[in-house]
């Protein structure tokens, strides 16, 4: 008979462990600008979300910014995409640059516009001031001064390292880690308690990762890192025999395709962290941790038996059924 169950499982976790993110901009006289990062992009989309946050710094639109990204030649040392660290820490040091470069756009400005820099206001290529919207010039012609007139060339540089306090061993008390992600995810699981088959049937996933910069990339990295939670729970096991791996090729170390995937419901919680670009934290790796509790969970509540080595197969849940038959 089949027995369907529902499985809850929650989590938080520590993003952003101390390193460096460092990052250079310089604005063009036509009005564009290029970003340099040692972070790279590693799919997870960091270079558009870093982009995003230095149009809305500087007031340039997203197509005009270039991003060089991951060459150690010309970008600034970064500690990498790690720990679900680069929209935040990195996102940091965009900020500081942006903020360094956009001082001497909007003093350049000021002077065209005759009015003092805190009144003027960056978007979307113009210059505006405040109040007076009808009044503006082009981020192009503000640059083009700077370069011209003022002699000076139009650069930022930021630097940030998260604020932590090694743990100390008198009080066990400290602080290693910037800020906090969580999540909550429900597993839809149908099993069969004659032979131990089950299926996932669908998931459902909710994730606090502080303001949303993209919410496209975020939903994403929610359905990704569940598609990694589902294979971590339900088919992949490191065979180890005399200290050597038998299953090294993909034919026996079994991951999920897209068709072993159930359908994924990904909703985030904008809870806009203080410290964070524009609120921002971090969603990469927290995704995959709630899925397979969840799906264990929800196979205790189908037939009341717990399986907790991973990966549950039907076997071990087979095996379960049994032992709980004898007891």
């Amino acid at each position: 008979m089949i027995h369907r169950g529902r499985g809850l499982a929650a989590m938080f976790y520590p993003i952003a462990p101390t390193g460096v993110s460092a990052c250079f901009v310089k604005v063009n006289a036509d009005g564009t600008a290029v970003l340099y990062l040692g972070t790279t992009d590693i799919g997870q989309g960091s270079v558009t979300v870093l982009s995003q946050i230095a149009s809305e710094a500087l007031g340039i639109s997203i197509g005009r910014i270039a991003v060089v990204s991951g060459d150690s030649k010309l970008a600034p040392y970064d500690r990498g995409p790690v720990g679900s660290r680069t929209t935040y820490a990195t996102g940091n040091a965009v900020l500081l640059a942006c903020a360094e470069a956009r001082e001497t756009l909007l003093r350049s400005a000021s002077r065209l516009l005759d009015m003092d820099p805190g009144g003027l206001r960056a978007e979307c290529d113009r210059i505006y001031i405040e109040g007076l919207e009808e009044e503006s010039i082009s981020v192009a012609e503000a640059a083009g001064y700077a370069f011209r007139a003022m002699g000076t060339a139009i650069l930022g540089k930021g630097t940030f390292s998260p604020h932590i306090r090694p743990i100390r061993k008198e009080t066990g008390h400290g602080k290693q880690y910037a800020t906090h992600v969580y999540a909550a995810q429900i597993a839809i699981v149908d099993v069969d308690d004659e032979t131990g088959a089950f299926a996932v049937r669908k998931i459902y996933a909710v994730h606090d990762c502080g303001r949303a910069v993209n919410p496209m990339l975020v939903h994403g990295q929610i359905h990704g890192g569940t598609g990694m939670g589902v294979g971590f729970a339900r088919y992949e096991e490191m065979v180890l025999e005399e200290g050597k791996v038998r299953n090294n090729q993909f034919t026996d170390y079994i991951i999920p395709t897209a068709g072993d995937v159930p359908p994924i419901l990904s909703e985030f919680i904008e809870r806009p962290e203080p410290t964070g670009p524009y609120g921002a934290k971090g969603v990469g790796e927290p995704a995959i941790l709630p899925t397979a509790p969840a799906i264990a969970n929800a196979i205790f509540d189908a037939v009341g038996v717990w399986v907790l080595d991973l990966p549950i197969t039907p076997e071990k849940v087979y095996r379960a059924l049994q032992q709980k038959k004898e007891e």
